[in-house]
């Protein structure tokens, strides 16, 4: 029997076509972790930009989970030229995902951003990315290993350090945790409004939370969705979520009450 005082979230998703069809979907570990890791009941938002009253919907949940993707933010909204190296792009996914984002958190709603979603973070607050980072001077190689297992291309396999103090210092309990790394964009120029909260060895911005929002809101460039029913750290994320979601619902429902 479902729990009725259960947590809504909304998931983004990505626009893909199918056997003729265009899909509004996400991944299964992103759903899998919120209802497993984060104990809440996800519903994903489609696509459709402005077409979509977002405020409606921030109305009908209590936190907002931004996922990972192959695709990535168009360099247009963040000041650069498009190139080759910068696609795939999932402009649909832009036009909803970003301005979600910015709802959510002035609005106070808990959101967790993850690997497509820290970029999609970084720039609806005004960063940049940087691109093929594996290319830059010094930097490790973030992208997936080659291979056609899941568990292999998502192995744990590098540390990042956890700034002193911060939120995720406070969720972990740790200065530093072993991450899995399937990416070649990064946070470039940190938008204003964010604060570092864990880097790899080589410099790349790992995790940041927002600065002066009003309640949880973190992102982080690892892949703690695919490991949350067997790593530490990554369940303690996502039950860190689930825990800032359940506290927002029954602030609402106090602030309502007393209305």
């Amino acid at each position: 029997m479902s729990n009725p005082s259960k947590p809504l979230i909304a998931v983004t998703s990505d626009v893909r076509t199918f056997e003729n069809y265009t899909w509004h979907a996400a991944p299964e570990q992103y759903l899998i972790a919120a209802v497993e890791g984060a104990a809440v009941t996800p519903l994903m938002v489609p696509c459709f930009g402005d077409a979509l009253d977002l405020d409606n919907i921030l109305e009908a949940v209590d936190g907002v989970l931004v996922t990972g993707s192959k695709s990535n933010v168009h360099p247009s909204l963040y000041g650069v030229e498009p190139t080759q190296a910068h696609e795939p792009f999932d402009p649909a996914r832009d036009a909803t995902s970003l301005p979600l984002i910015r709802r959510a958190i002035d609005r106070g709603v808990p959101l967790l951003a993850i690997c497509r979603g820290i970029q999609e973070l970084n720039v609806a607050l005004g960063g940049t990315l940087a691109t093929e980072i594996q290319d830059l001077a010094d930097r490790l190689d973030h992208r997936a290993p080659q291979s056609d297992s899941q568990a292999e291309r998502f192995a744990i396999r590098h540390p990042v350090r956890i700034k002193p103090g911060s939120c995720l210092a406070s969720i972990m309990e740790a200065d530093s945790v072993q991450v899995n790394s399937v990416h070649r964009q990064a946070i470039d120029k940190p938008a204003p409004r964010l604060k570092i909260e864990a880097m790899a060895e080589d410099g790349t911005i790992e995790a940041v939370s927002v600065g002066d929002a009003k309640g949880f809101a973190v992102g982080v460039q690892w892949h703690p969705e695919y490991w949350v029913r067997t790593d530490s750290p990554s369940r303690k994320i996502f039950a860190a979520f689930g825990d800032a979601v359940r506290a927002h619902k029954i602030a609402r429902g106090l602030l309502a009450a007393a209305e």
